[in-house]
């Protein structure tokens, strides 16, 4: 009976280490459609480094948005953003704060709080828009595997498409 406990201690501790790892440190976005080819195909399961570019801290009403060990982002960086509906989306940054944009035939500088007084930096992020630097999780780094959308757990893989460095 010593041994059972020792055991299922050991395996709690081992489960809330690793969703602690998860939540803090790496986590695995799935890219739901085709619409980031030719880097991403639907199902490419990613792996984000939430430490990139600091650790996000709260941005609700209960904490103040702030990053430990805050970090830029660099033009090209490929980024995870989660959007107001709670969606994450993956896309590429193309703008810093005081960058000139041009959309539409128009001009835009991208705001940033040195760059045009605004309250929060933001990035200009290709298929997902302008976000604010909150929105951003972190970078993304390695596809690591694929499944396409459809098919049982069984099938479906492509090994082609496993840890796969970007």
């Amino acid at each position: 009976m010593k041994n059972g406990l020792k055991f299922l201690l050991a395996l709690a501790v081992a489960f809330i280490v690793m969703l602690v790892f998860r939540a803090l440190v790496f986590t695995i976005y799935t890219v739901p459609n085709n619409s980031g080819e030719p880097t991403f195909k639907a199902g490419d399961r990613v792996m984000v480094n939430r430490w990139s570019y600091g650790l996000r801290t709260g941005d609700d009403e209960l904490f103040s948005y702030g990053r430990l060990c805050r970090q830029s982002v660099s033009k090209g960086d490929l980024v995870a953003v989660d959007d107001s509906l709670g969606q994450v989306m993956i896309g590429r940054c193309t703008a810093l704060p005081g960058d000139t944009i041009r959309l539409q035939q128009r001009t835009f500088i991208v705001p940033g709080r040195d760059a045009t007084c605004a309250h929060h930096d933001y990035y200009f992020i290709d298929r997902v828009g302008l976000v604010r630097e909150a929105q951003i999780i972190g970078r993304v780094f390695l596809v690591v595997y694929n499944h396409t959308p459809g098919y049982v757990f069984w099938m479906g893989n492509d090994p082609s498409r496993v840890l796969l460095p970007l």
